[in-house]
């Protein structure tokens, strides 16, 4: 009977670290006084960063960890990506706990960001009504709400990890031989 080795071990570790970095993108910034709503080219760097680079970085780092380090270089399909969501899931969950315990301490951190937000609004569209600007400052305010805020993050972070764990373990798979 063959073992079943489980990719956990790796993905926590992992996820662990990639969430670290999450929270540590969001600290400094906002320890520095900078302003990612209008410096937006700073906002876009770290959301890149966020979304497509560590996360891609990180699956593939647990993954090939697991294969070569846990598994004696075999890796199936699932466990690439189960693997790789936990990684994600792990480092959204941490993320946003964060952020609960952020807005709880600075509630007010909430009201910066709509304000911000409007003024950058209105200074790229001065054209906008009134009714459009409170429209769309509406739609914001519910994403400066913990309770909204940290549910989204984890299940944004968890679906990023299934496309990505999904071509990544395609691409890393190396079943092991029947007769193993």
């Amino acid at each position: 009977m063959s073992e079943i080795t489980s990719p956990a071990k790796s993905a926590v570790q992992y996820g662990l670290f990639f969430g670290v970095i999450i929270i540590l993108e969001f600290v400094i910034p906002y320890v520095m006084g900078l302003d990612l709503i209008k410096n937006q080219a700073l906002g876009l760097i770290i959301n890149l960063l966020n979304y497509l680079v560590l996360p891609i970085l990180f699956i593939s780092l647990a993954i090939n960890n697991f294969k070569k380090n846990i598994n004696n270089g075999f890796l199936s399909f699932g466990q690439g990506l189960k693997a790789g969501v936990s990684v994600t899931t792990i480092a959204g969950l941490l993320s946003a706990v964060f952020m609960i315990i952020f807005f709880l301490i600075f509630p007010e951190y909430g009201q910066e960001i709509l304000e911000k937000t409007r003024e950058v609004m209105v200074e790229k569209n001065p054209n906008m009504t009134q009714e459009q600007l409170d429209m769309s400052i509406s739609m914001m305010e519910k994403f400066t709400k913990p309770y909204i805020v940290a549910p989204f993050t984890v299940a944004m972070y968890a679906f990023l990890g299934l496309i990505y764990s999904l071509i990544i373990s395609a691409i890393l798979k190396n079943d092991k031989p029947q007769g193993y």
